[in-house]
């Protein structure tokens, strides 16, 4: 985990500009998310990163516990908060195995870009799906770079995955498609209630699944 939270502390004082060519993207998975977002919702935003996401959603739930592994995203993201007025988002450094979260203690928790990143997913599910009360929410929006996307993208791609082999990028990238998220998801013991395959450029997953109770 140190490597990779080197990598995010280093990439975060421009992560909000590389991020800025994917905004439709983005805006798409914030406006659909919304539409499952409740005024009661105890909310986890797992990899935050600079916490435009956590703030945005700050006045539609009770609170938001956004986590992740880099010191210097969550530095930007409370500054942020503080710029914005935002008072019910706890902006912490950790990951989501963290011990201080209970299980069955969030209402909905988002995943936004992460999934492709992480080298155990379903290890994460599954404490997802800990986490999370009954019938609770799982939302998340994932690129999948085995999906539709302009020359210039997949060139992009191909140079990142060089850099991941030689590792100058030291986490794994994975190239998914929408029916790998699926399958994910299945295994994971989760209902799906909404999905769609936005692109600009580039492909992302958006899909919303419910916590199947056993």
């Amino acid at each position: 985990m140190n490597k990779s939270k080197e990598f995010w502390d280093k990439a975060s004082k421009n992560y909000d500009k590389t991020e800025e060519r994917f905004e439709y993207i983005h805006r798409r998975s914030r406006e659909n998310t919304k539409k499952y977002l409740k005024g009661s919702d105890i909310v986890l935003d797992y990899g935050c990163g600079t916490g435009t996401t956590s703030c945005e959603f700050a006045n539609q739930v009770k609170e938001i516990h956004a986590v992740d592994i880099s010191s210097k995203m969550i530095e930007i993201a409370k500054e942020k908060a503080a710029v914005s007025k935002v008072e019910n988002v706890n902006f912490v450094q950790t990951d989501i195995f963290d011990k201080r979260y209970e299980k069955e203690s969030f209402d909905t928790i988002l995943v936004f870009n992460m999934l492709h990143t992480i080298p155990n997913p379903q290890d994460v599910t599954r404490r997802i799906y800990e986490l999370l009360k009954p019938d609770g929410v799982f939302i998340s929006v994932t690129p999948c770079l085995r999906g539709k996307m302009s020359f210039l993208v997949n060139i992009q791609i191909k140079l990142v995955q060089i850099l991941c082999k030689i590792g100058i990028i030291p986490i794994p990238i994975r190239r998914l498609k929408s029916s790998d998220l699926d399958d994910l998801m299945t295994r994971g013991n989760f209902q799906t209630i909404d999905a769609e395959e936005i692109y600009k450029g580039a492909s992302s997953y958006f899909i919303v699944v419910k916590k199947k109770n056993t």
